[in-house]
């Protein structure tokens, strides 16, 4: 597939006829990769931290489905933030040097952690919409171990529609420099476009939608409930719950369009070849790449920005970490 290594996003090989722009983005991408990578660790760590314990203690009824999908989704940015180092490495040496296993391996990868990432959204977007609208009839469906088992099954359609990447991929020859490997995501550009075009119709169009029916009925449903009696606090929290999670797919949706958008522009470009590539895209190809990482480490800014508890949760554990340095060799 051509999305994270921004296979279709961008050629490993530079372009003949815009040596500027390649030998800008040799420089400029490992950069900004490395900028992306510590923060994403970082923060999808501290992430997984805060969460972990604010769970700890919880019955397995008290515990919050909103959690367990919020770490899934650190899960998957996490794992996919492991394949970078080898595509940044790859853009810079203007080269693949990994061989053939990794070739298919992190194109698996980008694949898969993507998909899910979107399907768990989507059941993200699913599960505020039964909270909110149906919170009776569906509590026994929405405790946290079957909200956990849901998470993990997503990822089964998600290694599924990742799989003709583990099969199909290859090293090959650049058509520009026959001297360097190139890894390439299908032999011909009808097999290309008719992955690109599942991809992007399972993994994008299909979890847009589930999402946008299922908060635009939770607003309805709020705008029709207004006047009725309901604790404030109450309300405040469903609230505030529910604008978070629609700003949680708002980013992940404006940071892949650019991607998904010129996957396709060049999928319907025949001319594009092998590697889903053409120089007139260069300057745009590297946003649309930079958009696409950027994506693994918006939620816990977006975390910190919205979300007032998950601040208390923030300064609570530094806190504690502070405590345990400053008290260092004391048992």
């Amino acid at each position: 597939m051509l999305l994270w290594n921004s296979a279709a996003v961008e050629d490993l090989h530079g372009n003949s006829s815009d040596n500027g722009v390649g030998n800008v983005e040799r420089v400029l991408v490992p950069i900004f990769d490395a900028v992306i990578l510590v923060l994403g660790v970082g923060g999808h760590t501290t992430v997984m931290v805060i969460l972990c314990r604010r769970n700890r203690g919880r019955t397995a009824r008290s515990g919050t489905g909103t959690d367990i999908l919020l770490l899934a989704l650190s899960f998957a940015d996490l794992l996919l933030l492991s394949t970078l180092p080898f595509h940044t490495a790859a853009i810079a040496l203007q080269r693949w040097p990994f061989g053939e296993f990794l070739c298919r391996l992190a194109g698996f990868l980008g694949s898969a952690c993507t998909s899910a990432s979107a399907f768990t959204l989507s059941n993200l977007a699913v599960l505020r919409y039964m909270t909110v609208v149906h919170p009776t009839r569906t509590y026994r469906f929405l405790s946290p171990r079957h909200v956990a088992m849901t998470a993990a099954l997503l990822w089964v359609p998600a290694c599924a529609l990742a799989a003709p990447q583990l099969v199909f991929r290859f090293v090959g020859s650049s058509p520009d420099n026959p001297d360097a490997l190139a890894c390439f995501a299908f032999l011909n550009h009808q097999d290309q476009l008719i992955y690109g075009l599942v991809h992007f119709l399972m993994a994008f169009l299909l979890p847009l939608v589930t999402i946008a029916i299922a908060y635009g009925n939770i607003y309805l449903f709020l705008w029709r409930t207004r006047n009725a009696v309901q604790a404030p606090q109450v309300e405040r929290y469903q609230s505030k719950v529910t604008q978070t999670s629609a700003i949680l797919v708002l980013a992940f949706t404006l940071c892949w369009l650019p991607s998904y958008g010129l996957t396709l522009a060049l999928l319907s470009d025949k001319s594009s070849g092998a590697t889903g590539s053409s120089p007139r895209y260069g300057p745009f190809s590297v946003f649309a790449r930079l958009m696409a990482i950027a994506s693994t480490v918006l939620n816990p800014i977006l975390y910190v920005l919205i979300s007032q508890k998950f601040r208390q949760d923030l300064l609570r554990l530094f806190k504690r970490e502070r405590k345990r340095a400053n008290g260092g060799g004391v048992v």
